[in-house]
């Protein structure tokens, strides 16, 4: 259902308010140079320093940009299973495509109550379900044998893996059905993830080089794996450049250095990146030719 590179889209501010016009030529400079899905709201979006409307204010805003021309995969994800359901039934309601659910965070729920949680919106929603398993953040980590099971729920028919563990791709593929699509979390494993199984990303690295992200998601997708690894080479210091502070503080940086239009404001706790990371994001927007 989905492949290629999919940015986990930032979310621009401006005096501390949603910036939608920048939002608006975000999206569209991302599909005109090659990206072939959205996400707004992730973790990169910030979500969880949104309010209930704006939060339905920038899916919204992504969808109407968007304008049919790629899917649209909305942050619905929380630690209550009722705002979550909340979440998807508005951006059922706003056309997207598809929900990115994120394992419930500090509750710390046990692998039947993970079950438990994605079955239930399931069962109040039909938009299909995009399982993002990152357990760096949320500290509960949705197992392969879980995943698998949850593989099994019509509506689930997507992953992104950001727990770093490449063998569970192959765990993964042979579980959950070949149909069952894998997406990588983490950048810098994109190019494993594909080898063993993956069709694409859901990217940070991809907000600031979407033409060498979709490059590089094409490379993959031929087989062209020699293209690929230079691909890999050539953006390998830029995905490890956005995380040389707390994300998405380097992104939104590194977007303030390719578009004059964009400006690096970050939400508390977040903080600006620092002097270290805004170096290492200079050099890396460089050397990959990106400025």
């Amino acid at each position: 259902m989905f492949s290629g590179s999919i940015p986990a889209l930032v979310t621009p501010f401006r005096d501390g308010a949603f910036d939608a016009p920048a939002f608006a030529r975000l999206v569209d400079w991302q599909i005109k140079e090659g990206t072939s899905g959205l996400v707004p709201c992730g973790t990169t979006g910030e979500s969880p320093t949104l309010g209930f409307d704006e939060h339905y204010q920038v899916i919204d805003s992504c969808i109407q940009a968007a304008a049919g021309r790629v899917p649209v995969i909305a942050g619905c994800g929380s630690n209550d299973t009722a705002t979550a359901i909340r979440h998807m039934r508005h951006a059922q309601a706003a056309g997207a495509t598809a929900a990115l659910i994120v394992a419930p965070y500090y509750n710390r729920p046990s692998q039947a109550g993970m079950i438990a949680h994605f079955q239930a919106l399931a069962d109040a929603s039909d938009l299909p379900i995009v399982v993002y398993n990152v357990p760096g953040r949320t500290v509960a980590d949705i197992s392969a044998e879980t995943l698998c099971k949850l593989a099994e729920i019509p509506s689930v028919v997507a992953i992104k893996d950001a727990s770093g563990d490449l063998a569970r791709v192959t765990v993964q593929r042979a579980g959950a059905g070949k149909g069952f699509c894998q997406l990588s979390g983490n950048d810098d494993l994109w190019l494993p993830h594909a080898v063993m199984g993956g069709v694409g990303c859901i990217s940070v690295t991809a907000n600031v080089a979407p033409r060498l992200c979709a490059d590089f998601a094409a490379a993959c997708a031929a087989g062209d794996w020699a293209r690929a690894l230079a691909l890999h080479d050539k953006l390998f210091d830029l995905h490890q450049a956005m995380f040389s502070d707390t994300s998405p503080g380097p992104v939104k940086y590194a977007l303030s250095r390719v578009h004059d239009w964009f400006s690096p404001e970050v939400r508390l706790p977040i903080i600006p990146a620092n002097e270290t990371s805004r170096a290492a994001v200079d050099a890396a927007l460089s050397a990959a030719g990106v400025i």
